[in-house]
């Protein structure tokens, strides 16, 4: 019997509109191609488990991301990109390969685990991105004492998050409010994705 777990429930009700009947979906087709499968909460994310890991879904503020646990071994050369799974930032259902071919790659998501067939090593990056912090936002930053303190105590990847998520403002109305936003999280303590942190 598969393992119905209500927290992912209330991941895909508590996700963005959009992001719900993608979410469904694949969880759907997932149960659909392997009845026996489990699902359970791995880093605060949808994952489903048969004989292992098999595979994950996320949802984001504007785009969803599904991939195979050992999607290196199923799309040979195909690197997952963080946040984006191995379909791209899916929008809509329609972003999704076919019924048919889905259920053809969970079912050989499935083969790989039964066979006990181990996921390569992630090559390590020769040298980390280095973090560039922009003028403005160090200034801003430096103007509210509790989010400076926060920040510079933060991991790199939790300025990364933010610094990135400022540079892909597309113009600067856009930018102004995202930073308004991020000094009242950093402030905070929390991460930038951290509504998906705590389901």
């Amino acid at each position: 019997m598969p393992t119905i777990d209500p927290r992912i429930d209330a991941y895909i009700a508590a996700s963005p509109e959009f992001a719900q009947p993608i979410l469904t979906h694949l969880r759907e087709a997932i149960h659909a191609s392997c009845p026996e499968v489990d699902e359970t909460m791995k880093w605060s994310r949808p994952h489903f488990e048969y004989h292992g890991l098999l595979c994950g879904m996320s949802a984001f503020k504007a785009h969803c991301g599904f991939g195979f646990w050992k999607g290196a071994l199923m799309f040979p050369g195909m690197e997952e990109r963080e946040a984006m799974g191995h379909f791209g930032r899916l929008t809509s259902v329609k972003d999704l390969p076919s019924k048919k071919e889905l259920a053809g790659f969970i079912k050989q998501a499935m083969k790989l685990n039964e066979e006990g067939v181990a996921s390569p090593a992630r090559a390590k990056p020769a040298a980390p991105r280095p973090l560039n912090v922009p003028a403005y936002f160090q200034a801003a930053l430096e103007a509210n004492e509790a989010g400076l303190e926060k920040f510079n105590a933060g991991s790199t990847s939790f300025k990364r998050e933010y610094v990135d998520w400022l540079e892909e403002a597309k113009t600067e109305a856009t930018r102004e409010r995202r930073m308004a936003q991020a000094l009242e999280w950093i402030a905070e303590g929390k991460g930038r994705n951290w509504k998906y942190e705590k389901c």
